[in-house]
């Protein structure tokens, strides 16, 4: 695959090496530290200039580390002439602030999407958001990606008794998404 890099960020190096490995690609060279202040710094170690960069960086964990670490990463790219940046993002930071639901709230999922524009992403990849309405809070290509495909074929192979089995979910969101998945399961 020519003009393709893969960059990790630190929150999850594994799974951004499976990604590497099933495609066939070296993950990229970057080193990331803190200054003494605690500022992060991101050096990204090699060219990608013309190159369509993927930065894999997952929004949870040390979530603002995480996002910062990502905004950097992603304008790094860019400014180093990266013809297209993708971001691929499996858990959303504050995606779960998605509306303004009390006067003086902050939306913070758009300030998110607006940071990630910003920084130069132009294109984002996620899972499972937490409401559709975020890809909307973007200007430029989501593509919203579903585990419950991946999560029911896991239930069928490895629960034997997966027929009398109960899906329960934290809140009411994923509650409705529960719902339907006895329906599926028969599939």
């Amino acid at each position: 695959m020519p003009n393709i890099k893969i960059f990790s960020g630190s929150s999850h190096p594994d799974l951004s090496q499976k990604i590497a490995d099933r495609l066939g690609l070296e993950l990229g060279k970057v080193v990331t530290k803190k200054f003494s202040n605690q500022e992060t710094c991101v050096e990204i170690g090699e060219s990608v200039r013309g190159e369509d960069v993927y930065i894999v960086q997952s929004g949870c964990g040390e979530i603002n580390d995480n996002l910062m670490e990502l905004l950097i990463m992603i304008n790094a790219c860019k400014i180093a002439s990266a013809s297209r940046v993708t971001a691929v993002i499996p858990c959303f930071p504050y995606a779960r602030q998605d509306k303004k639901d009390k006067s003086r709230a902050p939306i913070s999922a758009k300030l998110v999407a607006n940071m990630l524009s910003v920084a130069g992403a132009d294109h984002i990849i996620t899972m499972d958001l937490h409401a559709s309405q975020i890809q909307g809070f973007f200007d430029i290509p989501v593509d919203n990606l579903y585990a419950e495909p991946a999560v029911l074929k896991w239930i069928k192979e490895n629960i034997n008794e997966w027929k009398n089995c109960t899906i329960v979910s934290p809140d009411a969101g994923g509650a409705k998404r529960c719902a339907f998945f006895p329906f599926r399961c028969g599939e």
